[in-house]
């Protein structure tokens, strides 16, 4: 297992809780604003796997859960031994995935390590392949979050708000998903890494938060456990 980057203490990665944040590096999507675009590239930093396992055992006092997220955690070949040695230390668990490997999640529910699940949902299926970039798919991403709500697994879905999402695209993506325990609307913020060609992309005015909660209060028609 390769642990690229680490927060020590969030207030905000796990609902209700106090987290240890630990990102996994790699990821088969590419999307133009997305914020850890250093765990793409070769040269990430690598986090001694022993000074993590000391950290979590000196903070079972101070810390309530343990979040994984990237990158795409379900790349990494040995992520449920990992997470299995993180469950014993008695932390909650948090996944991160942009749903793209529900084959993955099926032996993540099957090993039943995880306390919630966090699931990207990026565009309208169409979208898809211009916003998250290569082949990704929507309809797979779907797939993984009918699977969670098949299992019964406390999960929510997020959505980042980048200016290039209209308010057709959020209805549609609204529609398209089964309804969901919890739907987060996420504030577009310009990443501080991106590639040269997406300079214009990112540069684009983000919408309000007076703009994302009535985008909110229109979704909740289809998603009534929308949020901002």
């Amino acid at each position: 297992m390769t642990v690229a980057g680490m927060v020590k203490s969030s207030f905000v990665d796990y609902p209700g809780l106090v987290s240890c944040v630990l990102f996994l590096p790699g990821c088969n999507f590419n999307c133009f604003y997305c914020h850890n675009r250093l765990l793409m590239e070769s040269e990430y930093q690598r986090i001694d796997l022993d000074y993590i396992d000391e950290f979590l055992n000196s903070r079972k006092d101070m810390l309530d859960a343990v979040v994984i997220t990237g990158g795409e955690p379900t790349m990494q070949p040995d992520l449920i031994p990992f997470m299995l040695k993180i469950k014993e230390k008695r932390f909650k668990l948090k996944l991160d995935t942009n749903g793209s490997s529900p084959e993955v999640i099926t032996k993540v529910l099957r090993a039943g390590l995880v306390d919630y699940f966090a699931v990207d949902y990026k565009a309208p299926s169409a979208r898809y392949p211009e916003i998250a970039g290569g082949k990704a798919g929507g309809e797979t991403v779907i797939n993984t979050i009918r699977l969670l709500l098949e299992s019964r697994a406390d999960f929510e879905v997020r959505t980042t708000v980048i200016p290039q999402l209209d308010t057709h695209d959020l209805l549609q993506m609204a529609r398209e998903l089964p309804i969901v325990p919890r739907y987060v609307l996420n504030r577009y913020r310009k990443p501080d890494n991106y590639l040269p060609c997406d300079e214009e992309r990112v540069n684009v005015t983000p919408y309000s938060q007076k703009r994302l909660d009535a985008l909110a209060d229109a979704i909740r028609q289809y998603q009534p456990n929308t949020v901002t």
